[in-house]
């Protein structure tokens, strides 16, 4: 699908969440049953995606030396009061597939805010392994359920359920709008990881890997507008876990050939990380400008998200009011930086094996 059209299919989807329709489907009616008899094949062939739930990574990074374990959350030290990152989605926002808290993408995001910010970050984890995107009502909630401490900015990863359980398009955007907007209305920052690249998953085989890419990127792209629309930002996961993956593997793959490993993990983080610093105003002003000979620009928002839905780690935020074609986004290809090597950081303050 060329990038004009899934403009066109993201922009009709997100009206429809806008508007309250749900009737677009993200492939024809004629493909479900091939699609299910061979999504069943998948899951069997990749254990569903089954691995231990992962330690929890949630407690506080980068204090100095003045600072301890028993310190606790929000302790204020010499380095400056703690800022609070909060994850919410699915399994990728947990983590699953690994078995150390520091290979999480919340324990590598937190280690390289806590880097960039040379400011301790407080992480909290609320997302869940299988949810979909009616979930998030409920984890936003709890991760605005202390007024006294509103995240600063929060991190969602959501969407591969959605299209795996067939949820209709409008309603996953719908779903995720709201939440974004509930937590912007709270004062928090928003990030979202879009919909990853379905149509990378190992033993899938066609029709269902070219089904699988079609759906993910098209959901990736209206969730983008939609997230947009409501002041969050987005980066691209699709096509960042995409040719990585399907070129190396056996090293982004977890054990399962479903979930990501510690280097998968490490490859998305490092990617959103550049944002996440971006919202809270500590990336380096000069790379705030769009830089042509990185394609960057300001580009109508539907425009903007099928192309962030077809490029690694492209990130797209709200740029302009609406215009004669409709709200203006800028398209941004950010540099990544070397995340702190995991080993290197302290556990968090409450680590869990749970």
């Amino acid at each position: 699908m060329s990038s004009m059209s899934r403009a066109r299919v993201a922009r009709r989807i997100a009206a429809g969440a806008a508007y309250g329709g749900g009737g677009i489907g993200l492939v024809g009616a004629a493909t479900v049953g091939l699609v299910l008899a061979e999504v069943q094949l998948a899951k069997r062939q990749v254990g569903n995606g089954d691995s231990p739930y992962p330690p929890s990574p949630e407690g506080l990074y980068g204090w100095g030396p003045s600072r301890s374990p028993e310190a606790g959350s929000g302790h204020t030290a010499p380095d400056g009061p703690s800022l609070r990152l909060t994850m919410l989605g699915d399994s990728t926002a947990v983590g699953q597939g690994v078995r150390r808290y520091r290979q999480t993408p919340g324990a590598l995001l937190a280690s390289g805010l806590a880097a960039v910010a040379e400011r301790p970050v407080e992480l909290r984890v609320v997302a869940v392994p299988g949810a979909q995107s009616d979930d998030l009502d409920r984890q936003v909630a709890l991760a605005l359920e202390d007024q006294d401490r509103i995240p600063d900015v929060c991190v969602i990863m959501i969407g591969a359920n959605d299209v795996t359980h067939r949820m209709p398009p409008t309603r996953s955007v719908r779903h995720l709008s709201t939440a974004v907007r509930r937590l912007r209305t709270a004062g928090a920052e928003v990030v979202v990881g879009t919909c990853p690249d379905l149509g990378t998953i190992e033993p899938v085989q066609q029709p269902l890997r070219w089904l699988a890419r079609r759906a993910s990127r098209q959901l990736a792209a209206a969730q983008t507008i939609g997230v947009v629309e409501q002041g969050g930002r987005t980066v691209s996961l699709g096509d960042l876990l995409g040719p990585e993956f399907a070129a190396n593997p056996r090293e982004l793959f977890g054990p399962d050939n479903y979930h990501p490993s510690a280097e998968g993990y490490a490859t998305a983080a490092m990617a959103v990380l550049p944002t996440v610093c971006a919202t809270l105003g500590l990336w380096p002003a000069e790379e705030e400008r769009p830089d042509v000979s990185r394609r960057e620009g300001f580009l109508p928002v539907a425009r903007a998200a099928a192309e962030a839905a077809s490029e690694a780690g492209t990130e797209v935020t709200a740029a302009m009011p609406t215009g004669p074609r409709g709200p203006w986004a800028l398209l941004k290809r950010r540099r990544r930086r070397r995340l702190p090597t995991p080993e290197a950081e302290p556990a968090p303050a409450t680590e869990s094996t749970a």
